[in-house]
């Protein structure tokens, strides 16, 4: 079917309603592209994998070949984000059970494998689609009902239009402890998407388009001002490249910070930050670098050890006078559900999924944080056997 624009607002939001439900229903998911990539197409794809990211799911990027290097810094920041990018998918594959195709006009212009092939012609893998290109011969990739297709400026436009809708349902944010949806991160992918596909909305030409430019683009423009310790107002993508790797350099400190401070054991792989470790962090990095950080190495820690991770830090006491836990389970280790760890310690205030906890303890609980670690390992150690 040659692809048209959604023909109302009811159906667009039933379309949004339907990747709701497949964000929080589902599990690992899997971006593609078309060949060759360009700003929109992969700023997209960073774009809703991070978003995916918040709500603890496995999201990884496909990206068979090279891409330029202005794009680097975008994919620098998966790294510390744990958003795996896979150059093939002849094996490992899988595992995925959703595909969203970002920005690509039509099936033969997916950029392809083997193993991509297959994920395409599985009938269990759900396939979402996010784009703006109409008419010619223009062809819907994506299931119907998933189908997020229509008139923007770009799909990074679309990407944040679900954002917004995301970011009303509070009793998912509540549920998956996301403070803020629109982290940094996600309003500079969302607009290196919208700004970079329009050159900087020089090629819209509908009164429509341009309408709907400058709404989106003021509004993550503002978001990324309230965002960062400067005044934001990109005019060109070279500023938005040099924010890119501004951020992305000191998100790799302090994941090195972490990852030097990193124990093992023959189950647990763990990091323990205490208060004087974490005065360096809050003097280079800012609190949602930290979080972002710490999600990465409990997956890494996760996979190394072959079992379950363990990641301790503390919040900034200017802020609060919590320390943040975080475990997450390797993917090939699937006989432990983690939300038994809480029951065990009798932990309110957490929660997450069979595969990743997050909990909260306040300082004035813990007299001593080494003795409490050591209990905690002990019993990890003992319920997982």
């Amino acid at each position: 079917m040659q692809k048209r624009p959604i023909q109302s607002i009811a159906e667009k939001n039933r379309i949004i309603g339907n990747i709701v439900d497949a964000i929080v229903s589902r599990e690992h998911f899997l971006m593609i592209g078309h060949r060759n990539p360009d700003d929109d197409c992969i700023a997209s794809m960073v774009a809703f994998s991070l978003i995916l990211e918040k709500f603890d799911k496995d999201a990884r990027i496909f990206l068979k070949g090279p891409v330029h290097e202005h794009f680097q810094y975008l994919l620098n920041i998966c790294k510390y984000n744990s958003i795996r990018i896979e150059n093939s998918l002849n094996h490992g594959a899988k595992l995925i059970d959703t595909i969203v195709v970002c920005d690509t006009p039509k099936p033969s212009m997916v950029e392809k494998d083997e193993g991509l092939e297959k994920l395409l012609k599985d009938k269990d893998v759900l396939v979402v689609e996010f784009d703006h290109h109409m008419g010619a011969d223009s062809t819907y990739i994506g299931h119907e009902g998933y189908r997020l297709v229509t008139e923007a400026s770009s799909a990074a436009e679309l990407i944040g239009h679900l954002a917004f809708k995301l970011n009303r349902r509070s009793d998912l944010l509540s549920q998956y402890q996301i403070g803020d949806l629109f982290s940094r991160n996600v309003v500079l992918a969302i607009l290196t998407g919208i700004i970079g596909d329009s050159k900087m909305g020089q090629l819209l030409k509908s009164s429509r388009e341009k309408r709907y430019y400058q709404i989106f683009s003021g509004i993550f423009n503002n978001l990324l001002a309230r965002e960062t310790t400067k005044d934001t107002n990109f005019s060109n993508m070279r500023e938005l490249f040099s924010e890119l790797l501004r951020l992305s350099k000191k998100e790799e400190t302090c994941y090195n910070y972490f990852l030097e401070r990193k124990k093992l054991s023959s189950s647990i792989g763990w990091v323990v930050l205490k208060e004087s470790d974490m005065q360096h962090l809050f003097n280079t990095c800012d609190g949602e670098t930290i979080v972002s950080v710490a999600r990465a190495i409990a997956d890494t820690l996760a996979e190394e050890s072959g079992k379950i991770s363990l990641v301790v830090y503390y919040d900034n006491p200017s802020e609060s006078d919590l320390i943040q836990f975080r475990m997450r389970r390797a993917q090939d280790f699937k006989t432990y559900d983690l939300r038994n760890i809480l029951d065990l310690f009798d932990i309110e205030d957490g929660g997450g999924h069979e595969g990743a906890i997050g909990f909260r303890l306040k300082k004035e609980r813990l007299a001593d944080l080494d003795t409490f670690i050591e209990k905690l390992l002990a019993g990890v150690e003992q319920a997982i056997r």
